[in-house]
C-alpha cells in the first residue's frame, strides 16, 4: 500500500499517475474535502491525516509519501522504519533525516529524499553528466572542472513583479534571508543574502534567453553526492536559483525591508508580507506557470575547453496541470514505484545515480516538459 500524505499543488499529477497504474493508494490529507476535490472521480480511500492513525495502518513493504511541510518528514520516516515501510519525499535531506540512516539500513527500508524538481531532476542530470565525463577516460591531473546547476519557476506570461507564488510566500521570504556557499575561481564564495550574489545567465534554449541567477544553500556537499573525486581540480561549483530578467529591480523594496527585519517583530512582519503576496501575486485558476532548469559540466586544460555538456529543460503549464506540479510529483511517483519494487537501496538516499534509473526517469521528464535537450557544446 502507498500512503500518500498531502494533496497540494505539487502532488496531484504524480498521485494520479500511481492510481492510474493500478497501485494501491490511500490518501491522507488534513482536509478530506479538499483531497476529494483535487482527485475528482479517483476511487481511492481518503482519510483525515493523523500521524498515529497512519502509523497504525502501516505494514511491511508499504511506502509512505510525505508531500507535507518538511517539519513532518522525520516523524513519518520514523513511523515507516518501525513498520518496515519505505519513505519518499521531495525535500532536501535534513540532518535529522540523515540520523535515521542506520536504523533504515537495519530495517531494510529506503528513505528516499530529493526526488522532485530541484532537488531531484537536477540531481539526475548531474549524475548523468558526471558518469558521461568519467566514461571518456580523459581526465588528467591538470584538468579543471566547472559545474553549474540553475533552476527556477515563474509565470509563463511575465508580470510586473516578475514572479508569482504557487506555494507559501513565507517560505520564499525566509529563503531570501538564508546565506549560501559555492565555489568560484577555486575559492569558497559566501553570500549573506541572495540579492548580493545576482548575476546574468545566458540560457542554452532554442531561442536565446537571459535570466538573473543567484546561488542558494550550501553547494559544496553536492560535489561528493555527484561523484566528484576529492582530488579533482574544480574552479566553479554552484547550485542556484533562476529568476526572470528584471526580478531584482522589481523586488528591490522587498530586499530592503527584509534586510531591516530582526527578532520576533521581524517574523511577524514576514508573515504579514507573505499574506499580502499570496493575495496579490498568487497564480490564478488555470494560469500557466513556467519551469526552467539548466545543469552543465565543463572540463578545461591549459585554458581550452576539452569537454562541455549540459542538460536544458523548459516546461509550461498546460491541460495536464502546472509545470511545477508535473515536474515535482512525477519524479516522486517514480521513486515510490522504485521503492515499492525493491529497486532502491536501504538507508537514507537522495535521487539515484544508477544509470538505468536515471535513463528511465529522464525519459519520463521528457514527456512532462515541452523542451528537454542534452547538449554537447563541442559537437
Amino acid at each position: 500500500m502507498i500512503h500518500w500524505c498531502g494533496t497540494g499543488l505539487s502532488s496531484i499529477p504524480g498521485l494520479k499517475r500511481l492510481i492510474a497504474e493500478g497501485r494501491p493508494v490511500t490518501v491522507w490529507n488534513r482536509t478530506v474535502a479538499k483531497a476529494e476535490a483535487a482527485l475528482g472521480d479517483a476511487q481511492v480511500p481518503i482519510r483525515a491525516f493523523d500521524p498515529a492513525a497512519l502509523a497504525a495502518a502501516l505494514a511491511p513493504g508499504d511506502v509512505v509519501v510525505s508531500m507535507l511541510p518538511a517539519d513532518r518528514h522525520v516523524e513519518l520516516a520514523r513511523a515507516a522504519i518501525a513498520a518496515g515501510a519505505h519513505f519518499v519525499s521531495s525535500s532536501y535531506v535534513s540532518p535529522e533525516m540523515l540520523e535515521l540512516d542506520a536504523a533504515a539500513r537495519a530495517a531494510g527500508v529506503a528513505l528516499v529524499n530529493e526526488v522532485g524538481l530541484d532537488p531531484g531532476i537536477d540531481h539526475l542530470m548531474a549524475h548523468d553528466l558526471v558518469a558521461d565525463y568519467r566514461a571518456t577516460g580523459g581526465h588528467t591531473p591538470d584538468t579543471v572542472l566547472s559545474f553549474t546547476s540553475y533552476c527556477g519557476g515563474f509565470p509563463k506570461v511575465p508580470n510586473d513583479f516578475r514572479y508569482k507564488f504557487s506555494w507559501s510566500p513565507l517560505g520564499v521570504l525566509k529563503a531570501l534571508r538564508a546565506p549560501s556557499r559555492s565555489l568560484k575561481d577555486f575559492e569558497p564564495r559566501d553570500v549573506a543574502r541572495p540579492w548580493h550574489g545576482i548575476s546574468r545567465f545566458e540560457a542554452p534554449l532554442p531561442a536565446p534567453e537571459s535570466f538573473e541567477v543567484y546561488p542558494n544553500r550550501d553547494s559544496l556537499p553536492f560535489m561528493a553526492q555527484y561523484g566528484f573525486d576529492p582530488d579533482w581540480r574544480v574552479r566553479d561549483f554552484v547550485r542556484g536559483t533562476l529568476r526572470l530578467q528584471g526580478w531584482a529591480a522589481a523586488w528591490a523594496d522587498v530586499f530592503a525591508e527584509i534586510e531591516r527585519l530582526s527578532g520576533p517583530e521581524g517574523e511577524t512582519r514576514l508573515a504579514e508580507m507573505a499574506e499580502g503576496f499570496w493575495r496579490d501575486h498568487a497564480y490564478g485558476e488555470d494560469e500557466p506557470d513556467r519551469v526552467v532548469l539548466f545543469v552543465a559540466l565543463r572540463a578545461e586544460r591549459d585554458g581550452v575547453t576539452v569537454w562541455h555538456r549540459s542538460w536544458a529543460l523548459d516546461a509550461s503549464g498546460d491541460a495536464r496541470g502546472s509545470a511545477m506540479g508535473r515536474l515535482v510529483s512525477h519524479p516522486v511517483a517514480l521513486a515510490v514505484a522504485a521503492a515499492a519494487d525493491g529497486r532502491l537501496a536501504p538507508g537514507v538516499t537522495a535521487a539515484p545515480a544508477d544509470p538505468a534509473l536515471v535513463a528511465e526517469w529522464m525519459a519520463e521528464v521528457g514527456r512532462q516538459a515541452q523542451h528537454l535537450a542534452r547538449i554537447d557544446h563541442l559537437a
